[in-house]
């Protein structure tokens, strides 16, 4: 084999769905290492759907590794996403909700922590820094800033849906056909 054609195994992450062939979650989108996916492999807990073009092997045994896998049991999905800072700018597609920026992006707490505001959903936007400071400690009203969107929490759903605007680095292309299938297609 020429040292061109060597891939590392490092470079072949898996893609996990779950048993109904949906991935398991798309932000972060569900991958396993190699080790991971032939472990899994050999505990019998997943069906291989797609490999890569590199194997690994032991003195009795080669394997190609696997680009896709689906669990045999279904894991039910949670309805509700975590309560993060990655998914409160992905409810707001990551822009700030006061100006609509995509530059130096923060939270903002709409009713100020202050003035008996919660870190919860309903409570926090994605803001950019000058908005965040020029709103400061104020109500929306007091500032003359309201956010676009009425901050509420998502579903899984609807992160999923805004999340296929902004798709991962790296996409195999045997990962296609398994992450987008309920889109919309183009005539």
């Amino acid at each position: 084999m020429s040292q061109a054609a060597f891939v590392s195994p490092d470079a072949c992450p898996a893609l996990v769905l779950n048993a109904d062939y949906r991935p398991l979650s798309y932000y972060p989108l569900s991958l396993w290492s190699w080790q991971d996916a032939i472990k899994a492999v050999f505990l019998d807990r997943v069906n291989i759907v797609s490999t890569y073009d590199t194997a690994v092997h032991s003195p009795s045994f080669e394997i190609k590794l696997p680009s896709v896998v689906c669990l045999k049991s279904y894991v039910k999905p949670a309805k509700y996403p975590a309560f993060t800072r990655f998914n409160v700018f992905l409810r707001d597609k990551f822009e700030c909700q006061y100006c609509g920026d995509a530059h130096e992006l923060t939270f903002d707490h709409v009713i100020p922590r202050s003035k008996g505001g919660q870190t919860v959903w309903e409570n926090v936007v994605a803001a950019c820094a000058p908005c965040n400071l020029r709103k400061g400690n104020r109500l929306p009203k007091d500032a003359g800033m309201i956010p676009a969107q009425k901050p509420c929490q998502p579903t899984v759903h609807e992160l999923h849906r805004n999340g296929r605007r902004f798709p991962p680095n790296y996409l195999h292309t045997s990962w296609r056909d398994y992450l987008y299938w309920d889109s919309e297609l183009e005539p």
